[in-house]
């Protein structure tokens, strides 16, 4: 035990867990790596389409999400060294800036997703299915990918809350720091995602 309380692990302990958490980032990885090779091949295929898809985009709303990510992934960056500084309030004050910006993320992709589906644009829809066929895929993999990372983002936010919850009762501290370094890397990972998804979609016409 130290002065604080908390107990006093070895850091070679917390080995298990982060090579555990390595393998599940790659298992994410590739997921999303056979989701884009997917969107490739379609977009080579029906450049055409895919280039008039993306003309109905709201770049504005892609690039402040984009920043937001960047601004969470810095903020949980920051936590994690909080804490190994033994800086307890500082980390959780930017932890739950993390959290904050996540949920303002998801708020302002879900009301994007709204407006595309006020236009009729959903999967399956009769308005989409009107469209060209490399439309209708574009669309498609855009609500699965963005749907799928959105899944995740909101993991994170979970993974996240429950670590500010131990870090206040005082079960992760200077000396015991793992269990938030790997929820910090499973949220890089959303971040990563999106530095692909953001030019896909938003930025390549």
């Amino acid at each position: 035990m130290n002065e604080t309380g908390e107990l006093a692990l070895p850091q070679g302990d917390h080995t298990g867990s982060r090579l555990g958490m390595w393998l599940f980032l790659l298992s994410e990885i590739l997921l999303f790596g056979g989701l884009f090779i997917l969107y490739s091949a379609y977009r080579y295929r029906y450049a055409a389409d895919f280039h008039e898809a993306s003309r109905g985009m709201e770049v504005i709303l892609g690039t402040v999400n984009t920043l937001l990510l960047q601004a969470s992934a810095l903020t949980v960056t920051l936590s994690v060294l909080a804490v190994r500084r033994g800086k307890k309030d500082r980390a959780a004050f930017l932890l739950g800036a993390t959290i904050v910006l996540g949920f303002i993320f998801l708020g302002i992709k879900g009301s994007e997703w709204g407006a595309k589906i006020v236009q009729g644009i959903y999967p399956r829809s009769p308005a989409l299915l009107a469209r060209p066929k490399g439309e209708i895929l574009f669309f498609s993999l855009y609500f699965t990918m963005t749907g799928l990372h959105g899944l995740h983002v909101l993991i994170g936010l979970g993974v996240l809350a429950v670590m500010a919850i131990l870090l206040m009762r005082g079960k992760i501290g200077a000396l015991r720091s793992a269990p938030l370094e790997n929820g910090a890397l499973y949220w890089h990972l959303v971040d990563i995602v999106w530095m692909f998804l953001y030019p896909l979609f938003y930025l390549i016409t």
